[in-house]
């Protein structure tokens, strides 16, 4: 049957309707990505205020498709063959060492000190320094003038590794003070990174053999990381305001739980950057910085919420803390950059 001539007319004014939608959407997602800083604390003063005046116990049917929200997006555009590639193989070492025998180790000591009979608050700063690299490991080594490829082979290679090893971390480090069942912890990574990272290498797959990879590149590929910051959001509020109440009678709480992250944080960037000058050129140093220091909290975030029972939220709330100190320390570190590393020469600068 023919489409009748008013059903046509509908149809192409909804389809520019259709478009002008997906990129206003798109926009508003991207904007909030560029402002995650600011976002991070409006979205914690909103989940604080709705756990206070509304029930809560329902959000938690939330976690696992915000979960999903969270972690695929990010995958879609992960560069998983860089992994075999050769050139910087210094950086890499140094890389993992940092990241898995001494990190993991530093945090610990950081939670056994401030959180000695709180022990999810403990096991959410290890969950923090047990995952390391992400997108801004890439980003914000690009901001800075440093080895993208490095960046994106640490981000790759960081990503695997952790994932792996933290169920082992977990159970050897805090299994005596949290109970850890090790299997569950694995089926969790397998759902919270493996089945995403599958599910995005076919759609990456998909779409370049569909569209090609320039326009993958320039038109797909940036379009689904500002959905995993939406479902960083939607984590973020989520765990705020199950802790709400809580917080709302000690309201020092916030303050005991910031001290050990900007611990954390500070010995990571004095021991990466003490490293990273005494042994690699300036491109790469600048990505073993940021490829130790920057932590996957959102993959960590998703794991605190899934897999530890009715200590979740507490070990989520630090995690959730971290983004804060995170993305502040990245900008200011940026800025640092040239005065730490020296400034770009001159013919790399001209070719960037």
């Amino acid at each position: 049957m023919l489409a009748s001539p008013r059903s046509r007319e509908s149809d192409r004014v909804g389809q520019p309707l259709a478009n002008v939608l997906e990129n206003t959407m798109l926009k508003l997602l991207s904007l909030i990505s560029k402002n995650f800083i600011i976002a991070i604390p409006i979205t914690l003063l909103l989940g604080f205020a709705f756990g206070l005046v509304a029930p809560t116990a329902w959000l938690k049917n939330l976690i696992i498709p915000l979960t999903f929200l969270m972690v695929y997006p990010m995958m879609v555009s992960l560069k998983l063959a860089k992994v075999l590639e050769g050139g910087d193989a210094k950086a890499q070492v140094l890389a993992q060492l940092i990241n898995f025998a001494i990190i993991p180790f530093i945090a610990f000591a950081l939670g056994r000190y401030f959180f000695p009979d709180q022990p999810f608050y403990a096991m959410g700063l290890l969950l923090a320094a047990l995952l390391p690299t992400s997108g801004m490991t890439i980003s914000w080594t690009g901001f800075a003038g440093g080895n993208l490829g490095a960046a994106v082979k640490m981000t790759v290679l960081g990503l695997i590794l952790g994932s792996l090893a933290t169920p082992f971390y977990v159970q050897w480090l805090m299994g005596a003070a949290v109970p850890v069942d090790l299997m569950a912890v694995f089926r969790q990574i397998i759902f919270i990174v493996f089945l995403p990272m599958i599910a995005g290498h076919l759609t990456q797959s998909h779409l370049i053999k569909k569209h090609g990879q320039k326009a993958f590149q320039t038109e797909w590929a940036p379009r689904f990381p500002p959905f995993s910051t939406l479902g960083v959001l939607g984590i973020v509020f989520v765990a705020i305001a199950l802790k709400a109440n809580e917080l709302a009678s000690r309201p020092a709480e916030l303050l005991h739980l910031i001290l050990p992250l900007l611990a954390l944080y500070g010995i990571n960037y004095a021991l990466s950057t003490l490293v990273a000058r005494l042994a690699l050129p300036r491109g790469d140093a600048i990505a073993l910085v940021y490829g130790t220091v920057m932590r996957n909290l959102s993959i960590a975030l998703a794991l605190a919420m899934n897999a530890f029972g009715e200590g979740s939220s507490d070990a989520a709330l630090i995690i959730t803390l971290a983004y804060i100190v995170q993305v502040q320390s990245a900008a200011w570190y940026v800025k640092l950059t040239d005065r730490v590393f020296g400034k770009k020469p001159a013919l790399q600068a001209a070719q960037a």
